[in-house]
């Protein structure tokens, strides 16, 4: 393992979601799930993990929904209708029952020199 892999691998769980999520690119979207399989850990950790996220801690959080494809609810604040507000700014296409069309918009996982680099498995289907 190189150092940079040790050091990767010490990482904060919540560290790596992060590191993930920031990987998307606007008007794209990934699932809870799937960031969860890249991170090795379940779809519900990337949920908390993104509702901890720091106030001051910029991050692309708005573009990881449900494996229905949509926007979560959540139990408190506006943080819902502005999710969808900004995947619309950035071009991400809602039907008429609140879904997003992965064939179109799904974001394909980072790319295995991504993966390799940072300390992610690069054989994980995504």
């Amino acid at each position: 393992m190189t150092d940079e892999n040790k050091t990767v691998s010490r990482l904060s769980l919540h560290q790596r979601i992060y590191n993930i999520v920031a990987e998307i690119p606007p008007g794209q979207v990934a699932t809870y799930g799937q960031i969860a399989r890249i991170a090795g850990c379940g779809a519900r950790v990337v949920g908390y993990a993104l509702a901890s996220l720091p106030a001051n801690r910029p991050l692309c959080w708005h573009r990881v929904v449900n494996a229905r494809g949509e926007v979560s609810l959540r139990s408190s604040g506006d943080s819902h209708s502005r999710q969808r507000r900004i995947l619309t700014e950035e071009g991400v296409i809602f039907n008429p029952k609140g879904r997003i069309d992965f064939g179109q918009f799904r974001w394909n996982g980072p790319g295995w020199i991504w993966l390799e680099q940072h300390g992610y498995d690069p054989d994980l289907p995504i």
